[in-house]
C-alpha cells in the first residue's frame, strides 16, 4: 500500500516537474470540495509533500493545509463540468514539521477560468478534476509568484457532484513557467488515469 501511495506521489509531481523552474511542489490529501453556483471551495485537506521549497529536496508528513475558494459558475453545471470565475482565495501553510515554516507560506488567488471537468471512467463511475492557475506571494511579502494546480476528486461513483466531495488528490507548483491550460489538462486526464489505476490495485 505504503508502494502505491509513493508511486501516486512520483506521478503527480514528475508532470509538473517538466514546466517547474526554481519552483516549489506542494501535495495535498483529503479535505471537503464544496460547491454551488457561487463557487468551489476546499476545506481541511492535509498537506502532505513539499518539494524545492527553500531550494530544499522533498519533505513528506504531516505538514500543514491547503485550502481555497474560487468565483462564481461561469459556464456549464456542477453536476456535468465548466468553469468558474478567477478570484477567490488560494492558501497554503505549514505547521513547522520536518522544517516546514509554521504558518502562512503562501498566499494568492486564482488568475483565470477555473476548469472543472467531468470525466467518466470505463465503468461508467466518475470523477472530477478542477484546475487552474494562480498568482500570490511567498509568506504574505514580496514580488508576485504565479503557478498552478490540480484537484483530484475521489469517484463518486455512478452519482455525479451534488454539493460535496473528498478531494482524493492535489499538487500545486509555485514559482515556475505558467503552464499553458493544454498542459494542466493533460496533466488532469493523466491524474484521472492514475486513479484509475490505484482503484483497481486497491480492490484486487
Amino acid at each position: 500500500m505504503k508502494r502505491v501511495i509513493l508511486m501516486a506521489l512520483l506521478a503527480m509531481a514528475l508532470p509538473l516537474a517538466a514546466f517547474a523552474d526554481n519552483s516549489t511542489d506542494f501535495t495535498n490529501s483529503g479535505g471537503t470540495l464544496a460547491g454551488s453556483s457561487a463557487g468551489l471551495s476546499l476545506s481541511g485537506s492535509e498537506l502532505i509533500a513539499v518539494d524545492g521549497l527553500g531550494g530544499g529536496g522533498l519533505i513528506t508528513g504531516g505538514l500543514g493545509s491547503v485550502s481555497f475558494s474560487t468565483g462564481a459558475l461561469a459556464t456549464g453545471s456542477l453536476q456535468m463540468g465548466g468553469t468558474f470565475d478567477g478570484g477567490g482565495s488560494f492558501l497554503i501553510t505549514g505547521n513547522g514539521t520536518n522544517g516546514v515554516p509554521t504558518g502562512t507560506i503562501f498566499t494568492g488567488s486564482f488568475t483565470g477560468p477555473v476548469t472543472w471537468t467531468l470525466v467518466t471512467l470505463a465503468n461508467g463511475t466518475h470523477n472530477y478534476t478542477l484546475t487552474g492557475s494562480i498568482t500570490g506571494q511567498w509568506y504574505g511579502t514580496g514580488p508576485s509568484v504565479f503557478g498552478a494546480t490540480v484537484q483530484l476528486t475521489i469517484n463518486t461513483g455512478k452519482g455525479f457532484f451534488n454539493g460535496s466531495t473528498t478531494i482524493s488528490s492535489g499538487d500545486t507548483n509555485i514559482g515556475g513557467t505558467v503552464p499553458e491550460p493544454g498542459t494542466l489538462g493533460l496533466l488532469g486526464t493523466g491524474l484521472v488515469g492514475l486513479a484509475g489505476a490505484l482503484h483497481r490495485k486497491l480492490k484486487a
